[in-house]
């Protein structure tokens, strides 16, 4: 018998043969393109934290500060999420948000300087915050609660992509006409996304706002509100919790990833700047195989009834665990390949927390409710961001090779990593907390 959900009973009036499965795949692959936007404003930091060194004479915690400030605004803007949700439409919410990227980018062209990065990273930081969480609540909307994780998994595959394709082509665009001609190609990539966003998107039936509401009979009004749960029984939910731990631990690596990777890679193991920027790609390669081989086969699962204690607890537990055991013998390695590959795998291996927490924490709350709760979340999880990059850059200043600073930077990571994944074990049961909130719902 499939396991309960707080979705469970609105889902049941929706069936997969009403679903137009093409419309809802190529809307989740405008909203992943997004998201590679995104991840690839994020990236443009680490491309360029060479060159502004250079310009500006800038040390590493310099640039760990401007990554790190990047995140605690995207905590801040994060939860703003739901009340954004509230004032404007999906549609019209991601469009402001995305223009508001693309013009952070520009000040950095015309008036560079290490006040102006840290002020437009701050800003990039609050428009960026609120993204996550409005972007799986936009892909939710057309795929139901039992078929999240593969699709979810487009938003953590975004970033690899953008690591995979965008950070070649822009390490090459900087190495040919210089780094501010970088930021001019992420604004106008924002404009083409917002013009492809306004002509194709609508809401799916699985959304808070459904296309084809019924329509009360006539000289009758409709009496049925949508449930709510309180959000602190929301909060406090194990699942919930667990999940912030994985997901803070995660994102202080990717954090580091993308702020400081190739910046190891040429000054740590002795790349060229142009092969750097390649090898960031190789990460990405690691989790997209990893993000595709068990959301797939963790959708199929769940749709014959398997338990999610395994699927969305124990799998991205144990996906974190092997993630942050890799990492932590970093400092003991010396040849560059291997370094590049031991980083990639432990990498790969952690991604898959981000689609399978992702989906435990949809399935424990109402549809209505969504999109603030993953905006708390995703606030919450993105404290792993806030320290991550500045703690790389005040070890890597005070270290005796750059090589020494990463190395070690990456293994306390790694300990984090470890730490997260054994919360997450222990906590993590959408099911069970979703019958544990099912009275409180019904009540409301």
């Amino acid at each position: 018998m499939p396991e309960l959900t707080a979705n469970t009973l609105a889902d049941s009036t929706s069936t997969d043969s009403r679903t137009p499965r093409t419309k809802a795949w190529g809307l989740t692959l405008v909203l992943g393109l997004l998201y590679l936007i995104t991840y690839t404003d994020k990236i443009l930091l680490g491309l360029v934290a060479q060159p502004l060194k250079d310009e500006f004479g800038l040390t590493a915690s310099d640039i760990g500060l401007a990554g790190s400030i990047f995140f605690l605004a995207y905590i801040i803007g994060g939860l703003g999420a739901g009340q954004l949700n509230k004032w404007f439409t999906l549609r019209w919410s991601l469009v402001v948000l995305s223009i508001a990227w693309a013009l952070c980018m520009l000040p950095m062209v015309f008036a560079a300087s290490f006040t102006v990065l840290m002020i437009s990273r701050f800003i990039l930081g609050l428009a960026e915050g609120p993204s996550a969480s409005l972007v799986y609540t936009a892909i939710y909307s057309w795929h139901p609660v039992e078929k999240r994780s593969l699709p979810g998994a487009f938003v953590p595959a975004s970033s690899s992509i953008a690591k995979l394709l965008a950070a070649p082509a822009l390490a090459l665009v900087i190495a040919t006409w210089g780094w501010r001609a970088a930021f001019v190609t992420m604004v106008i990539v924002g404009f083409v996304w917002c013009a492809l966003w306004i002509t194709t998107w609508s809401e799916g039936p699985y959304g808070e706002r459904p296309t084809a509401a019924p329509k009360p009979e006539a000289g009758t009004t409709s009496t049925q509100e949508p449930a709510k749960v309180p959000w602190m029984a929301i909060f406090r939910t194990p699942t919930f919790v667990g999940g912030v731990a994985a997901m803070i631990a995660m994102n202080a690596l990717l954090a580091v990833t993308l702020t400081w990777l190739p910046s190891y890679f040429e000054e740590g193991l002795g790349y060229s700047r142009l092969q750097a920027g390649s090898l960031f790609a190789i990460p990405s390669i690691a989790a997209l195989t990893a993000l595709f081989v068990v959301t797939p086969i963790s959708d199929r699962l769940t749709g014959r009834g398997a338990s999610t204690r395994v699927l969305r607890g124990v799998v991205p537990g144990v996906s974190l665990l092997l993630c942050g055991l890799t990492l932590v013998v970093i400092p003991y390695l010396s040849v560059p390949a291997v370094v590049v590959a031991v980083i990639s795998i432990g990498y790969g291996f952690g991604t898959v927390v981000y689609p399978q927490i992702s989906a435990a924490i949809s399935q424990i709350c109402p549809k209505n409710q969504l999109a603030g709760t993953l905006g708390v979340f995703f606030a919450l999880m993105s404290l792993g961001g806030v320290f991550g990059p500045y703690v790389t850059g005040l070890m890597v200043d005070a270290a005796a090779s750059p090589a020494d600073g990463f190395g070690h930077a990456f293994q306390l990571f790694g300990i984090v990593a470890v730490i997260g994944a054994v919360i997450t074990l222990i906590a993590v049961n959408p099911a069970r907390d979703a019958r544990r909130l099912m009275p409180t719902h019904n009540a409301a």
